[in-house]
C-alpha cells in the first residue's frame, strides 16, 4: 500500500480500538472592520435614518426630516401639494404612523412644514450652518425611492448655484423627494426636490436640492403657525415668490418666477396651454440645455424657433414636452 493510505487506515484502527471524545474548542469570531469611508456611512446612517420619515398625501408620497423632537417635519411642497385639507400621513422610521397637518408651504423654493399631531418626542436633525456646505464634500441622502423607505445614497456637493440650489450625484429617484442631504456630520444641508435627466440613455441625473440656509429661514418664519389656517401662510410666500416673476411668454404665453423658473400663470388659450403646461411646472431646460434665467428663455424665443423641447419638473416627475411654434 502506499503511505498515505497507511495513515489513513493506521486512523481508522486507532478509532475502534479506542474511542474518544474529541472537544474543540470554539473559534474566537474576529471584530468586524470596515474601511473609514464605509465606518462613516454606517455611523451616518445610524445617527441620521431615525429622523427621516415618508409621507403620504393623496396620490402624491415622499419623504421629509424630522427637525424639532416635537414632531416639526421639512419636506418638499409638491409632495403635500394634493394633502385634502391639509391632511397626510407620516410614517415614522420605526413603521409607526401619525397624522400630520401641513402648516406652511412655499412653493416659491418648494419647502412645506407638517405637525404631527401628537405627543410623542422624536430623534431629529440638526441643519447645517454655511461652513457646514462645500462644494466637494461627501453627501448622503436618506428616503423612500418607489417607496422603499429608510434607503441611502451617497455622492458629493457638486455645485451651489447662484439661488442657492445644491446640486449633487448622489442617486435620487422619485420617493427621495422631501428627504434630506446630509454632510458627513449628519447635518441637513438641503431638502431633495428634483432630478435634472439627460436626453442620452445611460446618463446619470443631476439631484437638486433646496439649500438648508433658506430652509433655516422657512422653519423659523412658520415653526409656530397654528394647524388652522396654513393657507394664509402659504399665500404670504407665494406673494414674495411673485415679486420676482416677470411675463417671459411672448409666443410661448406664461408668466415665470424670475428666480425659479416656476410657472406663475398660462394664459387662456395660449400655446403653453395647449401643449399642456401648468401652474407650478417648473423650467429646468430648453433642447438640452439646462435654464438658469429667464433671460435664457427669452433670448431663445427672440430667435423665432419653429419647434423646441422644454424639459419640465411636475410633482416629483420630468417630463420633455415638444412645442410647435
Amino acid at each position: 500500500m502506499r503511505p498515505d493510505r497507511w495513515l489513513l487506515y493506521a486512523l481508522a484502527a486507532c478509532t475502534i480500538a479506542a474511542p474518544a471524545t474529541i472537544a474543540i474548542a470554539p473559534a474566537q469570531s474576529a471584530p468586524l472592520r470596515f474601511g473609514s469611508e464605509e465606518q462613516t456611512n454606517i455611523d451616518l446612517y445610524r445617527l441620521a435614518s431615525p429622523a427621516v420619515v415618508s409621507i403620504q398625501a393623496g396620490r402624491s408620497s415622499g419623504s421629509g426630516s424630522l427637525v424639532s423632537s416635537d414632531g416639526l417635519v421639512l419636506t418638499n411642497e409638491h409632495v403635500v401639494r394634493s394633502a385634502r385639507r391639509g391632511q397626510v400621513t407620516v410614517t415614522a422610521a420605526n413603521k409607526k404612523r401619525y397624522s400630520g397637518q401641513v402648516i406652511a408651504t412655499n412653493r416659491h423654493y418648494d419647502l412645506a412644514l407638517v405637525r404631527l399631531q401628537t405627543s410623542d418626542r422624536f430623534p431629529s436633525l440638526e441643519l447645517a450652518n454655511r461652513n457646514g456646505i462645500q462644494v466637494g464634500q461627501q453627501v448622503y441622502a436618506i428616503g423612500s425611492p418607489f417607496g422603499l423607505s429608510g434607503t441611502l445614497t451617497t455622492g458629493i456637493l457638486s455645485r451651489i448655484g447662484e439661488d442657492g440650489d445644491l446640486q449633487t450625484d448622489a442617486t435620487l429617484n422619485p420617493g427621495n423627494s422631501g428627504g434630506p442631504l446630509l454632510n458627513s456630520r449628519g447635518e441637513l444641508i438641503g431638502v431633495n426636490k428634483a432630478i435634472l435627466v439627460g436626453n442620452r440613455r445611460g446618463v446619470p441625473g443631476i439631484g437638486l436640492a433646496t439649500s438648508a440656509l433658506v430652509a433655516r429661514d422657512f422653519i423659523e418664519r412658520n415653526r409656530n403657525n397654528t394647524s388652522s389656517n396654513p393657507r394664509s401662510n402659504s399665500d404670504r410666500d407665494r406673494t414674495i415668490a411673485r415679486r420676482n416673476s416677470r411675463p417671459s411668454g411672448y409666443r410661448l404665453g406664461v408668466t415665470v418666477d424670475a428666480q425659479t423658473l416656476v410657472i406663475q400663470q398660462v394664459q387662456h388659450g395660449s400655446l403653453a396651454q395647449r401643449v399642456g403646461l401648468r401652474t407650478g411646472d417648473r423650467l429646468l431646460a430648453i433642447n438640452g440645455r439646462r435654464l438658469r434665467s429667464v433671460r435664457q428663455v427669452q433670448t431663445f424665443l427672440n430667435r423665432r424657433p419653429t419647434t423646441a423641447v422644454l424639459t419640465i419638473a411636475r410633482n416629483r416627475r420630468l417630463a420633455n414636452v415638444r412645442v410647435r411654434f
